[in-house]
């Protein structure tokens, strides 16, 4: 496993990006889908991002008890700048967990039976990179989303019906 400051490093530029591209697009059209099948809202999924920290670093690395709505993240909306205010937060509190954990230690939960993750057992290091997957993924992913939501609202782009 990376040594857990370079580990926050790498998950923190993740998260800087997609705080950037929230904040960028503003409350408006952070809270727009694509006009893409099955297209969440960079909100939404910002939002289910720090579900992921919260529920993979947080309960099944760190141990600690979290209430999760995996499904209520995805169509989450709201105001900007309270959902960039939490960012700080999760950042210090992931570091934290990255450095306080045992890579080859079990997790202290099992992932329940409709889990969407990986399809086998992880040790705390494999759910820490697993972490870093979904922010690395969804960074991407809201990369694209920005680049359709804007050509979109400028008319550059025909939205599908």
């Amino acid at each position: 496993m990376l040594d857990p400051k370079d580990y926050a490093y790498f998950t923190d530029r993740a998260l800087d990006g997609m705080a950037t591209i929230i904040g960028d697009l503003g409350d408006d059209l952070a809270n727009r889908r694509p006009s893409l099948p099955g297209a969440n809202s960079p909100y939404a999924l910002l939002t289910h991002c720090l579900g992921v920290i919260s529920y993979w670093s947080g309960h099944m690395v760190a141990g600690r008890p979290v209430e999760r709505d995996r499904d209520a993240e995805f169509t989450s909306a709201g105001l900007v700048v309270p959902l960039l205010a939490q960012i700080a937060g999760v950042k210090a509190q992931l570091a934290a967990d990255a450095e306080h954990a045992n890579p080859s230690a079990p997790l202290h939960d099992t992932p329940p039976s409709n889990f969407k993750g990986p399809d086998r057992p992880l040790n705390q290091g494999a759910a820490l990179q697993h972490v870093f997957e979904e922010l690395a993924q969804h960074h991407g992913q809201m990369e694209l989303m920005r680049d359709v939501i804007v050509a979109e609202f400028n008319g550059q782009l025909q939205a599908s019906q």
